[in-house]
């Protein structure tokens, strides 16, 4: 029988916090082996990323003008200027576009890395970083192989997928944020829920409405009144941005995507708010990527202010799964997964975990060939090089320093030598004329000079390149 004073002696030692000399290098060693392999996820994460921007650049497949704009964004900012962003018009600041302040940080860096393709590096670095929070948060809840087996899932999720698909975007800041943020709130860590959330207001204009959901979830959690003065934060941003900011730096006075919420056409037929075939699909497949687990979790709730505006919008664009439109929800909801099946008792088992955490990489694995990383199935075929070599003839025939109006195939290649404007609008003469002629087979070589003629009266153009694909006109005087 062991002595009271000595068994009071080990209560005393126990509630002080001592534990056996084994038992702290095996928890230390458990904690370093979820932050191993977080980071090991996170690195494959980036590299595949990186992979599949490098045949887009290196095949020169743009999909948009997306890229080329925040590519001048980035130029200014290093050159501690406005943020004047000519492909979207003379004089047009991108401050009167959308309210993404944090993107000056990409100054400095383009500044060391002139190029457009370092804001794809960063983008594929910013969400590989958000694959490595959620998955150690994953490692650490669930266990270590369902744990992975989440974090794998999240890091081909097809949001993801569609958005490094898309180039760079300023929501590239809001999923590592957002990653944080949550990582944060389901640790009781409520200061630095409080700090990643707070920052999603300078990515763009409509993450104030998440943050204000974000408060109310951190207000039930915490039952402090710090998660009511960040909704309070949220609601003054956006208020201040579409109302105040864009529309003082805008050129019509406005927010200049409010127009395009369709609000009347909801009040004649609210059915439309979710009953279209690409609302739903979205909705459903957002429930499918965590094998409907997200379901359980209130987290949950941080996803219908991004898909309110979305399905509110009138450009069927908003509505599906392609673009950057979705990757913000991509940690909501897997954080609202793990919460699920860390925090609910009727889910809470490690044959359970295991099981959902299969299930989760399972349909990962489903989804995964069908969005855009299953393109790497047949590199050859989706990022074909055969115009590469006209494609880099084109650029050479463009000198450094000038102005030039093109299309947006080569447009994001100039953008970091050259003031670019993009034909669509109504641009003041240019230097050079670039254009892709490759869908209008048999023009004659002076196509593009031509039409640069009839666009800029009392302008001359003559042809200094030209083959099948591209033509390059120059403005001569005499």
């Amino acid at each position: 029988m062991v002595p009271r004073q000595n068994r009071l002696s080990r209560v005393t030692t126990a509630k002080e916090g001592s534990q056996l000399p084994d038992t702290a290098p095996a928890q230390a060693g458990t904690v370093r082996g979820a932050r191993t392999l977080a980071v090991l996820l996170g690195t494959a994460a980036f590299l595949l990323y990186m992979l599949y921007s490098w045949l887009q650049w290196t095949s020169f497949a743009i999909r948009s003008w997306d890229l080329g704009i925040f590519t001048q964004l980035a130029k200014a900012y290093s050159q501690f200027q406005a943020p004047i962003v000519s492909i979207k018009g003379q004089g047009y600041n991108l401050l009167g576009d959308h309210f993404h302040p944090i993107l000056v940080v990409l100054g400095p860096i383009y500044r060391v890395f002139p190029s457009a393709f370092t804001l794809l590096v960063v983008q594929n670095f910013l969400f590989a970083a958000s694959v490595v929070v959620i998955s150690h948060l994953a490692i650490r809840r669930l266990g270590r192989l369902p744990g992975a087996c989440v974090g794998a899932a999240y890091a081909v999720s097809w949001g993801l997928q569609s958005a490094v698909d898309s180039q760079f975007h300023e929501i590239a800041f809001a999923v590592p944020f957002l990653a944080f943020a949550l990582c944060s709130l389901m640790e009781e860590k409520w200061r630095s829920a409080w700090i990643w959330a707070a920052l999603l207001v300078f990515v763009k204009e409509d993450m104030g409405l998440t943050v204000l959901v974000f408060g109310l979830l951190m207000a039930h959690r915490s039952r402090r009144p710090a998660g009511l003065w960040l909704s309070a934060w949220g609601v003054a941003w956006f208020v201040l941005a579409t109302k105040v900011i864009l529309p003082s730096m805008n050129a019509g006075h406005q927010w200049a995507y409010q127009s395009q919420l369709d609000i009347s056409g909801l009040l004649a037929h609210p059915g439309t708010l979710l009953f279209q075939a690409d609302k739903v699909a979205t909705t459903l497949l957002l429930l499918a990527i965590t094998a409907g687990l997200c379901l359980f979790s209130p987290i949950t709730l941080l996803v219908v202010p991004t898909l309110a505006w979305r399905f509110l919008g009138e450009l069927p664009a908003y509505w599906g799964q392609d673009w950057q439109y979705s990757a913000v929800l991509m940690p909501v909801v897997f954080c609202a997964a793990i919460d699920a099946l860390s925090r609910r008792k009727v889910l809470d088992s490690a044959r359970l975990r295991l099981l959902s955490g299969a299930a989760v990489a399972l349909v990962a694995l489903t989804l995964l060939s069908q969005y855009s990383f299953g393109k790497l199935a047949d590199p050859a075929l989706s990022f074909p090089t055969v115009n590469n070599v006209s494609a880099e003839k084109a650029l050479a025939a463009v000198p450094a320093g000038v102005t030039v109006e093109t299309d947006i195939s080569l447009m994001s290649y100039v953008a970091d030598k050259d003031q670019v404007y993009w034909i669509g609008n109504k641009n003041p003469a240019p230097e050079y004329v670039l254009m892709d002629v490759s869908g209008r087979p048999g023009v004659p070589d002076n196509t593009t000079a031509s039409e640069a003629q009839g666009r800029f009266p009392g302008s001359r153009f003559v042809t200094v390149y030209a083959d099948g694909h591209f033509q390059v006109a120059k403005a001569v005087t005499g």
